[in-house]
């Protein structure tokens, strides 16, 4: 399956390093935040990608484009008449990566939307650019496909302040709505499978995701939830980069499942 990666917004509450550059490029363990989540789907064998790009979107093209590079023992041999670079060893990723720039103020729900012709008629992984988790995706694929439902996504159970889900006795998610500072519930974590009738709730640039088609989908009984119980943080402000990069530096970082990079 493809994956959609959500990597438009501002960042404004990470502002001290969001200002320069995009917050999914904000690294941790010295690499950005969005490699680390690529990592994971490329873990579980899933590794062609679809970026949504909007804020300093010229920024993630950059860093793509350099990556092979920078990632490589390269010779550059200027003795004849023209330039020559021979990649020696290169250690970057086998992905394909697709980035799209889907505007500057588009909102959650436009920039899926924008994606749709590189996504095509088949279903597709989508999370966001600023989360890291060790949930098993191939379980969530797993179980998104035994339902039969538009959507599924990953709920986790923290003191967060992200969407609130009811979810039922069967997994259903019966209401979907934006959170409040006092939750203590099941919360949306991203890590979603979509199936393309996703789109029939995507009404234009300035559709929010999170709010009129989720809840649309909830009442609809379109809406799964898949409940983790491990690992799940995002990355929204100073303190919450400081905890994942002390993680890393630990060497007991949850979602960091592969031995190289």
């Amino acid at each position: 399956m493809k994956v959609v990666l959500l990597a438009g917004g501002f960042g404004t509450r990470l502002s001290e390093e969001s200002v320069y550059k995009p917050k999914p490029l904000v690294e941790i363990g010295g690499k950005p935040i969005l490699w680390h989540i690529m990592k994971e789907y490329a873990y579980y064998g899933h590794d062609e990608f679809i970026i949504c790009a909007g804020y300093r979107q010229e920024s993630i093209k950059e860093w793509f484009a350099d990556y092979f590079l920078n990632s490589s023992d390269v010779t550059f041999d200027y003795r004849g008449k023209s330039d020559e670079r021979i990649v020696l060893e290169s250690r970057a990723e086998p992905w394909r990566v697709t980035v799209v720039d889907t505007g500057l103020h588009t909102m959650t729900g436009g920039r899926i939307r924008r994606i749709r012709k590189y996504v095509g008629d088949e279903p597709f992984l989508m999370t966001y650019g600023d989360g890291v988790c060790d949930v098993d995706i191939n379980d969530v694929i797993r179980f998104h496909k035994s339902h039969g439902k538009t959507a599924t996504l990953t709920a986790v159970l923290q003191d967060q302040t992200k969407g609130v889900l009811n979810i039922g006795g069967d997994n259903a998610v019966k209401s979907f709505r934006e959170k409040r500072l006092t939750d203590s519930t099941p919360i949306n974590a991203g890590y979603m499978v979509l199936n393309p009738e996703i789109f029939d709730y995507l009404e234009g640039d300035q559709t929010v995701f999170e709010q009129e088609p989720m809840e649309r989908l909830a009442e609809e009984g379109q809406l799964m939830s898949y409940m983790h119980r491990g690992f799940w943080q995002c990355m929204d402000n100073m303190r919450e980069k400081e905890l994942l990069e002390k993680l890393l530096q630990s060497g007991v970082a949850p979602w960091k499942k592969w031995q190289d990079g």
